[in-house]
């Protein structure tokens, strides 16, 4: 799951919704800064409402990718595309299809909801704009052992650019792709595995029901 789809059922809680971003937000402001369970837990109990409720957003997030990644629909679909994509490219031996496969079906997911849903993205922006960062700063200082004063100013930039949007154009979103494999250092792709896109997202798009309630594989 990505942003949109942690948070959409949440439009009308501003501060959960946002904590419900924070651990990808986390992933490209510094990896190192990581929030845990175990230090969210005392947080859900603060008689601070706002930090109760950030904390629980992010919480959600947790819960949220515990099943998602578990789902039998996301583990076909993610060693489907990952073979898919060392066909078309058969001399890459990195560990990148395997992550593509996997992120490529996130972004889509959340590409597939806001087709759905024309005012879905607009509104969340514009809850996204009503919360304070330093709030959820705080939160995250609160439940992690590193520390970080660059959220804010993360948020910020992640509000005026508003890059979901480009999810649902294929140029733009290999573009966006090729920006998280040079955040973690893998090889960036070229014109055979864009051609895979737009197949990609066709499957996706099939599969978004599936994807969003699926029973988590248990063998």
């Amino acid at each position: 799951m990505n942003y949109l789809a942690h948070a959409y059922l949440y439009l009308e809680q501003p501060l959960f919704m946002s904590g419900t971003g924070v651990p990808d937000m986390l992933n490209v402001v510094n990896r190192k800064v990581r929030v845990r369970s175990r230090n969210l837990k005392p947080l859900l109990e603060s008689s601070d409402l706002d930090v109760a409720e950030i904390a629980a957003g992010i919480q959600q997030h947790l819960d949220d990718d515990r099943w998602f990644h578990a789902t039998k629909v996301f583990n076909q679909l993610n060693l489907e595309f990952a073979q898919a994509m060392r066909d078309a490219d058969p001399e890459d031996h990195s560990l990148r299809p395997r992550f593509l496969g996997h992120i490529i079906i996130e972004l889509l997911i959340d590409a597939r909801l806001a087709e759905m849903r024309p005012r879905l993205l607009d509104r969340y922006y514009e809850v996204l704009e009503q919360v304070d960062a330093k709030k959820i700063q705080q939160v995250i200082n609160m439940a992690s052992a590193c520390q970080t004063d660059q959220f804010v100013r993360f948020f910020e930039v992640f509000c005026r650019e508003r890059f979901l949007y480009d999810y649902l154009d294929d140029q733009r979103l290999a573009y966006r792709l090729n920006q998280v494999m040079k955040r973690v250092g893998l090889p960036l792709f070229g014109d055979s595995i864009m051609e895979l896109i737009p197949s990609i997202r066709r499957r996706v798009y099939d599969c978004h029901e599936a994807l969003l309630t699926a029973e988590v594989e248990t063998d």
